[in-house]
């Protein structure tokens, strides 16, 4: 509880591999109620994982899609139904969310409690595009030139070498050496243009003006439409960092340098200091241990839910068939071009 607020942190999950470095910043903060993870995926394993946790962490509650229809990330906006209690405000956290800086739960809270004028509320995140933008603009991050302010944008979101530049000049330079407070910038407002909603926080009664009936795409419904529609803005407190790992275009590349392998060791390093957050990541990690073992068996279990098939578009059935190597240089298309890297300083 915060302020007579209930707090409920909710994840739309599939990926133990993730998510095993955010849950123990949750299921340790004073102020959480609940920890809902909207369980998205056919994965047997990763099904079999947040059962366990949430055996093992009473703050956790599995949601199971409303639906019965899971189909990535176009089955996520079903859950925002349960959204909608009264007096309490929800936080939202990709299961990729792979560090964030030491009460930013609290933190964001009380932005949120603090500047109601707003429909959603954000962190300064890490591989976000626009929050990259403004990394940029506020000069704390100096780029090879000016890129726009664009959700998709081809570098900021799209591409896989920035995103690993960008997290190794974070890690680096910030995260080490604990001074992300040095990229901190301040509320800024935005509003009537989409962003990534990595990190979101809203007031459950003003969900509940629509029912949490969110038509078709999530991101684009809440961070755009329905706020424009509303005459209202969302913002983000420049003042409060995490980390996102990656989206599904940056996700080979990241993989290749071992990205969420340093993530993960900076973050045992942290919950190592605190012996309630180290106690928490080490019963996450027995669980982790114990899927391994029984991962192929866990495999093979029936999904609770419908499946749609996948349609690939003619784009990905003719790179599927290139070799290997010719995929790799249309994944460097746009890097061939260049000189030097995206990052300055």
């Amino acid at each position: 509880m915060y302020q007579n607020y209930k707090i409920v942190i909710n994840t739309a999950a599939g990926r133990r591999r993730y998510i095993q470095y955010l849950i123990p910043y949750i299921v340790s903060c004073n102020i959480v109620d609940r920890y809902d993870i909207w369980v998205n995926t056919h994965n047997g394993a990763d099904i079999e994982f947040f059962k366990q946790i949430a055996k093992k962490f009473p703050v956790i509650h599995l949601v199971w899609q409303p639906d019965k229809l899971v189909n990535g990330n176009k089955s996520i906006n079903a859950f925002y139904k349960n959204c909608v209690e009264e007096k309490t405000i929800y936080f939202k956290l990709d299961d990729d969310i792979v560090w964030m800086e030491p009460h930013l739960i609290e933190k964001m809270v009380k932005f949120r409690v603090d500047n109601p004028q707003y429909f959603l509320v954000s962190p300064l995140v890490i591989n976000n595009s626009l929050s990259t933008y403004l990394l940029q603009v506020e000069k704390k991050l100096k780029l090879d030139k000016y890129y726009d302010a664009s959700c998709s944008h081809p570098v900021l979101w799209k591409s896989g070498y920035f995103a690993k530049e960008l997290h190794l000049w974070f890690i680096e330079n910030y995260l080490k050496k604990h001074l992300w407070e040095k990229l901190y910038v301040g509320k800024k407002e935005m509003g009537m243009t989409r962003f990534s909603i990595n990190s979101i926080l809203w007031f459950g009664d003003e969900m509940r003006k629509f029912s949490g009936i969110v038509p078709g795409d999530d991101e684009e419904f809440l961070s755009c439409i329905y706020p424009t529609r509303q005459g209202i803005s969302n913002a983000w407190n420049g003042d409060a960092i995490a980390a996102h790992f990656a989206f599904f275009t940056q996700r080979e590349q990241l993989d290749k340098w071992h990205i969420l392998e340093k993530y993960g060791e900076i973050c045992k390093q942290e919950f190592m200091a605190n012996k309630d957050l180290y106690d928490y990541y080490n019963e996450i990690q027995k669980s982790i241990r114990d899927i391994q073992i029984h991962q192929e068996e866990l495999l093979q279990r029936p999904s609770p839910y419908r499946s749609i098939p996948i349609k690939k578009s003619l784009r990905q059935r003719v790179k599927e068939c290139l070799p290997k190597s010719v995929q790799e240089l249309l994944l460097i298309r746009y890097d061939l071009k260049r000189t030097g890297g995206f990052i300055i300083e």
